[in-house]
């Protein structure tokens, strides 16, 4: 009879841990970093998307090099979010390089894709003390889909590959697969 007792009172009490789970708010800074995402992202896909239609995965490869950095600063200036994309196989060493905490967290992508985990659904948001006081930092881990591939992919045809060396002399951002951590957005403001 304890034994009943004693599950009786565990479902009751996971009952309730869920029902506080899905009452709970969402932090207001992750809804924001999402935002910031969402307006960065939708630009560069029209924009990266019009290039491709207009010169193919040659025209995109210029157009990432000079295009994507600015749309990123612009977003940046608009929203008050360092904003930036960052990879362990960074294709722009010197622009997208991550630091200690973008490694950490994309190393854990790395373990969670590994596990099973859709790389899609991945995010990760952390207050950190930095020189200058509290930051919140926030990743959203960026899967490789199907248009990735053309530069960023295992078979690169010749003339992609001599564009990418041109541009990225040091590039390390490929062999990857349909749904592979391509990288992450990174994201940071001061609280």
């Amino acid at each position: 009879m304890k034994t009943f007792a004693r599950l009786t009172a565990m479902s009751a009490l996971l009952s309730v841990g869920l029902a506080l789970a899905e009452d709970t708010p969402t932090d207001p800074n992750i809804e924001e970093a999402k935002g910031v995402i969402n307006e960065f992202s939708t630009q560069l896909k029209g924009e990266l998307k019009a290039a491709m239609t207009e010169g193919g995965p040659i025209q995109a490869i210029g157009f990432c090099k000079e295009r994507a950095p600015k749309i990123a600063a612009e977003v940046s200036a608009k929203t008050g979010w360092q904003l930036g994309r960052t990879s362990l196989k960074t294709r722009n060493t010197e622009l997208n390089a991550p630091d200690a905490w973008e490694q950490q967290v994309l190393n854990e992508f790395e373990k969670r894709k590994a596990a099973g985990e859709d790389v899609a659904a991945m995010a990760y948001s952390e207050v950190v003390e930095t020189a200058n006081g509290k930051e919140f930092r926030f990743m959203k881990a960026i899967p490789v889909g199907e248009p990735c591939l053309a530069c960023h992919g295992r078979e690169i045809t010749p003339e992609i590959a001599a564009a990418i060396e041109k541009n990225y002399p040091k590039d390390q951002a490929v062999g990857y697969q349909l749904g592979d951590l391509r990288g992450a957005f990174s994201l940071s403001k001061p609280l």
